[in-house]
């Protein structure tokens, strides 16, 4: 009697509140399907404009470190950090132009981009990230500063005697990107959410320990951590949509930063192999050792 109450052809209350519910519905998926996502083979070509962060503006706002300065530094007569400072910045500026396979200008640009780019591309979670798409990257120009140097003082059961200082990193460090959150729901790629990104560094400020070799390990090294409670600041601007866009969505915002930051506490502990003493793969078998000594039986 209910179902022939339905699907009576006499409009009724309840087939307009049914309708009325569908109509909805299908309304809500539309709007969604094809206002804010994208369902083109090629959904790069439809998204004309990256945000961009004026990595000028974030160098004037500091006061960058360069080799005079660290030279002058190291002519007072107060013992100090900088001659630490200065080699730091050598070796940062080192890996900066191997990056660029040492090429100045665009051809540098280039290259570093296309390797960010591959890296980015390998390590994404194809499930539901679409193929990323690296527009510029700035290595930056600056090097962490370290000062504050003093020795921890050991207690009777621990290791040798630990050196500690306070770093403090602002650059112009920065990358833009653009990719697209697959939806697999109802069925594989039913679209396509696209999202335009710029990451940029604002401030890293962390306590380091450096720990030297212990004479009687089979593998010695020299390892650096950093404090699990290190300030991270970065600047995110971002846009989500295909023809109607949201800009800036302070949830991703929270997102990126937490991942950053949980990615530089797991993996803030670096070890440095002494050469002539210990191979690499010793190394990592040492530490294996150890996380398997720690982990709960």
């Amino acid at each position: 009697m209910g179902a022939n109450y339905v699907f009576s052809l006499q409009p009724t209350f309840t087939q307009g509140l049914i309708f009325g519910q569908l109509s909805i519905l299908v309304l809500l998926v539309f709007v969604l399907k094809y206002l804010f996502m994208d369902s083109t083979k090629y959904p790069f070509e439809t998204t004309s404009y990256h945000p961009r962060i004026n990595s000028d503006s974030i160098m004037r706002s500091q006061k960058p470190y360069n080799q005079a300065s660290g030279e002058s530094e190291l002519n007072k007569a107060d013992e100090s950090a900088e001659w630490l400072n200065l080699l730091l910045h050598q070796i940062v500026g080192t890996y900066r132009s191997k990056l660029r396979n040492d090429l100045p200008g665009p051809g540098g640009d280039e290259v570093a981009r296309k390797r960010v780019e591959d890296y980015a591309n390998k390590i994404r979670p194809a499930s539901f990230l679409d193929k990323i798409v690296v527009h510029s990257v700035d290595l930056g120009s600056s090097a962490p500063h370290l000062c504050n140097g003093r020795r921890v003082h050991p207690s009777p059961s621990s290791n040798p005697q630990e050196i500690e200082f306070d770093v403090n990193y602002v650059d112009s460090v920065s990358i833009s990107l653009s990719t697209s959150y697959l939806f697999n729901y109802p069925m594989p790629l039913f679209a396509r959410l696209p999202v335009a990104l710029t990451i940029s560094l604002s401030l890293f400020k962390s306590s380091v320990t450096i720990t030297p070799p212990i004479h009687t390990s089979p593998a010695p090294t020299l390892t650096f951590s950093i404090s699990p409670t290190f300030t991270l600041d970065l600047t995110t601007m971002s846009l989500m949509g295909s023809r109607a866009k949201l800009a800036n969505v302070p949830k991703l915002h929270d997102l990126i930063q937490h991942q950053v930051h949980r990615v530089l506490a797991t993996k803030g502990v670096w070890k440095v192999v002494l050469p002539g003493l210990v191979t690499v793969d010793e190394v990592k078998q040492e530490v294996n050792n150890e996380l398997a000594d720690a982990a709960p039986s």
